[in-house]
């Protein structure tokens, strides 16, 4: 059983800120209606909008734009949200973002520290008594025997700082619709982020997607017409691209309402890094219920999140210095200094869109837009992510004239099942959250029903002062529950009430933060791969919400497992590297590893013939066995010869007990495995190929991109 096997079974259903330059967008005045003024353009099509500015829309922007193919991101909002949002970032998308010219780097000397983060804590107030605190890190997290790289901590806003840098330093621009009249302003040619406009229709032909864009200029309603090959909803869990193009979500709507209170408190900040540093903590007293998020306790930087009852509660009843008061209660003290920047409302769902492409294969759901979870375990950000990464091969293949456009749509056919695991498991994380306060007597599904009959049942007679009153008399005798008479080992029901939380927390029953094997772990069944007709289906296995470890396979539609190798070389210092660095950062480039036996060398052959008539890069890497050879191989340029794009590396030695290479990936030396630029298995063999290699690789690069065998053989004669 393995998470593919569920995966099938559910598929029913800190640096510096940088330097921001900011440019009018140039937009001319052609017409005018009644309600805005119409622009009619004559803009080139573009390849690619990204609609949506948030994390998804810009690591999908940097791929598409490293991949040579020119974008445009469009952003509603007139500036990036300061608010923190997602923190956490697992191993894979930190995998990602390792190639995206020293991103992972810079968010590692820009976290905090990751013994200010690693634990979560369970406590009756942040100054009084604890209840319990689970280590999320784990002694193998660090040894980089699974990845390159570890997890991190750092705030979404503070992400996005950085991406706008890359793209900046890519040759992006930042505009407005502000700008002097009459200037003589050019047509979209990608490499812009529009700022301050909005998508409000999207129209498609079987050439282009037309795209009506709002926004405001000089106190004017404005719209204009963009027109692009591809369009990609990025923008959030409310994807206005989502409902435009009519594909509806499914799922569990409404599993928690909250308010989030963004604050700052140096006065906090130090205590806590003192006393009890964490990332979350779980607060639970007479007066108040509420989860901290330490976003940065150097900084002072917090997120409160509070349960919210609507319509007896409504906003008013956290203003400011309501929400201060509230802290204050939390902290157990008051602070010598506190800013509350923001307070906003949000709704957790647990819903997957029922189609990610649609059209023909022109518009595209990423991100949040297609899935939105609850946000225990992360996994919201790091999905969409990941998507992105799943994506921008496939686009900039098509718009190379590689692929056809059906290869887009095995963007669904692998990205889909994995939301719907994630969605799964995140409630499932959630569910274990719920446990907590259920065991200290608070059952969150009790609260939720009290206030459905008050809302929709009986109560709904009386009038909203008396049904507000109702239910806080309610709130506050559960939260009785929790006063130090009843929660003490003196008292049996509190004593019995201690144990069966600190089993909880002992078994891994709680909330957890990390899921190596399903970070890592995540497999491709169908799509742009060719599965093993060999191996059976692995059974379906419902997620547990518990941490479990990632055991590297080399199975079809699996990430490349990780080991780091030696760049052979005449230098007098080699290079050492991960495997997953073999794939490119900077093009389409599929790559072929093998072992140096003669087998293999004739598949490479055969591999590089092929690729070229489907004018798509691959590279060869071959792989010496540790202790064997040192130095360039000149075995492995006479016997690729002509073909040059090929690397030798060989094993690092590692202790006695570690897995060779090819054990590792549970196959024979005279394997081989075919690699995507997205750095999954698309092919493998588990020993020498049988028959003839060409019409072995002519097969499994026609299956991969969706293209016809003819087709192949009648690009080998134009070349």
């Amino acid at each position: 059983m393995g998470l593919s096997g569920f995966i099938r079974g559910l598929n029913f259903l800190h640096g510096a800120k940088p330097r921001i330059r900011v440019h009018p967008s140039g937009y001319i005045q052609r017409g005018v209606s009644s309600h805005s003024q119409i622009l009619n353009s004559n803009d080139s099509v573009l390849p690619v909008l990204v609609v949506g500015a948030g994390p998804v829309g810009l690591v999908l922007s940097i791929l598409l734009t490293k991949f040579g193919v020119k974008c445009t991101v469009l952003e509603k909002n007139k500036g990036f949200s300061k608010h923190p949002q997602a923190h956490f970032i697992n191993n894979r998308t930190m995998e990602v973002f390792r190639k995206l010219d020293g991103l992972a780097e810079e968010i590692q000397r820009s976290q905090p520290p990751v013994d200010f983060w690693r634990k979560f804590i369970y406590c009756t107030s942040l100054t009084g008594p604890m209840l319990g605190s689970v280590d999320h890190m784990h002694p193998q997290d660090f040894e980089k025997i699974v990845s390159p790289i570890s997890v991190a901590h750092f705030s979404q806003y503070k992400l996005t700082r950085l991406l706008v840098k890359l793209l900046e330093n890519l040759g992006f621009q930042i505009c407005t619709s502000e700008g002097p009249e009459g200037l003589d302003h050019e047509p979209l040619r990608g490499r812009e982020i529009l700022m301050g406009h909005e998508c409000v229709s999207v129209e498609m032909t079987g050439q282009c997607v037309t795209a009506t864009v709002s926004f405001s200029k000089e106190g004017k309603l404005m719209t204009k017409k963009i027109q692009s090959k591809i369009l990609v909803g990025a923008d959030g869990a409310g994807s206005t691209v989502r409902k435009l193009v009519g594909i509806d979500l499914k799922g569990e709507k409404d599993l928690q309402k909250l308010v989030s209170v963004h604050f700052l408190s140096n006065d906090l900040g130090r205590y806590l890094l003192n006393e009890r540093p964490g990332m979350l903590f779980f607060i639970f007293n007479t007066e108040a219920i509420g989860v901290l998020v330490a976003h940065d306790l150097k900084q002072g930087e917090f997120v409160l999140q509070v349960p919210f009852y609507p319509p007896q509660q409504n906003l008013e009843d956290f203003n400011p210095e309501i929400c201060k008061k509230l802290i204050f209660k939390l902290v157990g003290r008051e602070l010598s200094d506190i800013a509350v920047i923001d307070i906003k409302p949000w709704i957790m769902h647990a819903e997957v869109a029922e189609k990610f492409v649609c059209g023909n294969n022109q518009v595209i759901l990423a991100g949040d837009a297609a899935h939105r979870f609850p946000p225990a375990g992360g996994f919201g950000m790091n999905t969409g992510i990941q998507d992105a990464h799943n994506l921008a091969w496939k686009i900039a293949s098509l718009l190379n004239c590689v692929t056809p456009s059906s290869l887009l749509a095995t963007y669904e056919t692998e990205r889909k099942p994995i939301a719907i695991f994630n969605t799964a498991l995140s409630v499932q994380n959630f569910r274990a959250a719920m446990a907590v306060p259920a065991t200290l007597g608070l059952d969150p599904a009790v609260a939720n029903s009290v206030h459905q009959v008050i809302t929709k049942g009986v109560g709904s007679i009386l009038p909203s002062g008396l049904q507000k009153a109702i239910l806080d008399g309610i709130f506050s005798i559960g939260r009785s529950q929790l006063s130090e008479f009843i929660l003490n080992e003196n008292n049996p029901l509190g004593s019995s009430r201690l144990a069966k939380l600190r089993h909880i927390f002992e078994e891994g029953k709680s909330l957890q933060l990390q899921f190596p094997a399903e970070d890592l772990g995540f497999r491709y069944l169908e799509g742009a791969l060719v599965p093993d007709s060999t191996d059976p289906v692995p059974a379906p296995e419902v997620p547990t919400g518990r941490r479990r470890d990632f055991v590297p396979c080399a199975d079809p539609g699996s990430r490349l497992p990780h080991m780091t190798v030696r760049v052979l070389s005449n230098l007098p210092s080699e290079e050492t590297i991960s495997t997953l660095d073999l794939v490119s950062a900077d093009k389409v480039e599929f790559l072929l590893i093998i072992a140096p036996v003669d087998e293999s060398y004739n598949l490479a052959q055969a591999a590089f013939k092929v690729a070229k008539e489907c004018k798509i890069s691959t590279k060869v890497c071959v792989i010496w066995p540790a202790g064997t050879v040192t130095g360039v191989q000149p075995g492995s340029k006479l016997t690729l010869a002509p073909w040059k794009n090929y690397i030798d590396v060989i094993e690092v030695q590692r202790p006695s007990d570690s897995l060779s290479w090819w054990r590792t990936c549970q196959m024979t030396d005279k394997g081989s495995l075919l690699v995507r630029p997205d750095e999954h298995i698309a092919w493998r063999s588990k020993s020498s190929v049988v028959g003839d290699p060409y019409s072995e690789m002519k097969m499994v690069f026609s299956t991969i991109l969706g293209i016809e065998s003819t087709n192949i053989r009648n690009n080998a004669l134009n070349i």
